[in-house]
């Protein structure tokens, strides 16, 4: 057999095994934190609140034959405040596990680990193909073993942990689009990029400015670009026209895939700073407010807050810009306060500190090297950290908001450990280190 043959199928089965072992090792770790950690979500107060907030609720209703309805206490009606594939999810979970029941539970976390576990594919793929095999490995190992992919995805029933999967897909499919991709992928580009809009529409800060940095390469190379960007239009509208007929049909009006934009515009900008998401603004934590919600209606009272926040911005310009720069320091920092009354509510504040301006320096440094080298990677994973983070500096943030993201932190990261182990054994070399030591500082894990 030709060695010329043999040698890409060896590489391609070598590859193929470590991100197994990666996704594997993933989820066992996770499965085996998760057993510790579950209990929490069956604390029955408020109804369960803990389980899954709004999202369980609906799914409840669901469940019950009551429709897509009743995200906070009693039986308020039809909603829009929550997009539509977690609480489908979910509702399938209840129906044959029980609502709100320990197997629910645990098979919810237990897809959640399973999201986690798999995100290590594109994870692997991006690195490699922005960054090289040596820093692939690095990234989906580090990513196997990352402390906030581990907790979140053992702990937390929400539509997060299936964010950070369905990005990071997209994220490897648009790298793949700017040099291939006829009609039909484009089109499955669009679709999955409607399926992760109707898991989460915070994706729509990012994607159709990777759609059109792709098609702008495409174009740039002289490939044609026009009619894959309408199959990928085409692909996008199909997934999330029936959920903007519901709404139309349900509400008379154009929602965009939900609708608390105004409700969460009041939550951050009311004058209470205390905290990064004030309590006492919400409906489910404030009697008062869900009184207004259910007086009002849903509509009507987003509406409501939505010119109450817009007031208030408008008389305080000053206090908005000093909260837009908190914000945006505590995306990146996890920095709020040191209060004492406020670390009393959040004592994990300091080493979140620490370990996420860790990996802001980490990443950077990584970004800056791969702008230097010109990685295809580059501009990419620059576009998605600049811009997803825009819609929580003028609303309000919380610890889990930047978790869609932590893939790209991750490879950033791992590629700047990489390139500094790589340079370290060069200079070694250089400076006629014995070959055992150089050797040494240069093998991959």
């Amino acid at each position: 057999m030709d060695n010329r043959e043999t040698y890409p199928r060896n590489a391609a089965r070598t590859r193929w095994r470590t991100w197994v072992w990666m996704v594997l090792a993933a989820l066992l770790v996770r499965l085996a934190v998760l057993a510790f950690l579950y209990p929490e979500r069956l604390n029955p107060d408020r109804d369960h609140w803990r389980f899954a907030g709004e999202v369980g609720r609906v799914a409840q209703s669901l469940v019950e034959g009551h429709g897509f309805s009743n995200p906070l206490f009693g039986e308020t009606g039809p909603t829009a405040m929550v997009p539509p594939v977690y609480p489908y999810l979910l509702a399938g979970v209840f129906k044959y596990f029980g609502v709100y029941s320990k197997a629910s539970a645990i098979v919810m976390l237990s897809l959640g680990s399973l999201f986690s576990a798999l995100t290590c594919i594109p994870v692997y793929h991006l690195a490699r193909i922005g960054f090289g095999e040596h820093a692939a490995r690095w990234a989906g190992w580090t990513w196997t073993l990352f402390p906030y992919a581990i907790y979140f995805s053992a702990d937390f029933i929400w539509p997060t942990v299936l964010t950070t999967l369905l990005l990071s897909l997209l994220l490897l499919y648009a790298l793949r689009l700017e040099d291939s991709g006829g009609a039909g992928q484009c089109f499955g580009f669009g679709a999955l990029s409607g399926l992760a809009a109707l898991a989460d529409p915070i994706v729509l800060a990012v994607l159709p400015i990777l759609a059109a940095w792709s098609y702008y390469r495409r174009w740039k190379r002289g490939r044609p670009w026009v009619f894959p960007a309408s199959a990928m239009a085409a692909g996008f509208l199909l997934l999330i026209a029936p959920w903007f007929i519901r709404n139309l049909a349900t509400f008379h009006t154009f929602i965009p895939v939900r609708d608390g934009l105004g409700m969460n515009l009041h939550v951050g900008n009311n004058g209470d700073s205390q905290h990064f998401a004030p309590p006492g603004h919400y409906p489910s934590d404030s009697a008062a407010e869900l009184n207004e919600y259910v007086q009002l209606g849903e509509l009507a009272y987003v509406e409501r807050k939505r010119e109450q926040a817009m007031a208030f911005i408008l008389r305080h310009q000053a206090w908005f810009a000093l909260m837009t720069l908190r914000r945006a320091v505590y995306f990146w920092t996890s920095f709020w306060s040191f209060d004492r009354g406020y670390l009393a509510q959040e004592p994990f504040d300091p080493p979140n500190i620490v370990l996420s301006i860790s990996m802001d320096v980490l990443a950077f440094s990584g970004l800056g090297l791969a702008f230097r080298k010109g990685s295809v990677a580059a501009v990419p994973l620059a576009l998605v950290l600049f811009f997803f983070p825009m819609a929580y500096y003028v609303t309000h943030g919380r610890d889990y908001y930047r978790r869609p993201i932590d893939p790209v932190f991750v490879m950033l990261a791992a590629y700047a450990v990489t390139e500094w182990r790589s340079q370290r054994a060069a200079a070694a070399a250089e400076a006629g280190t014995p070959t055992g030591e150089a050797g040494e500082a240069s093998l991959e894990y």
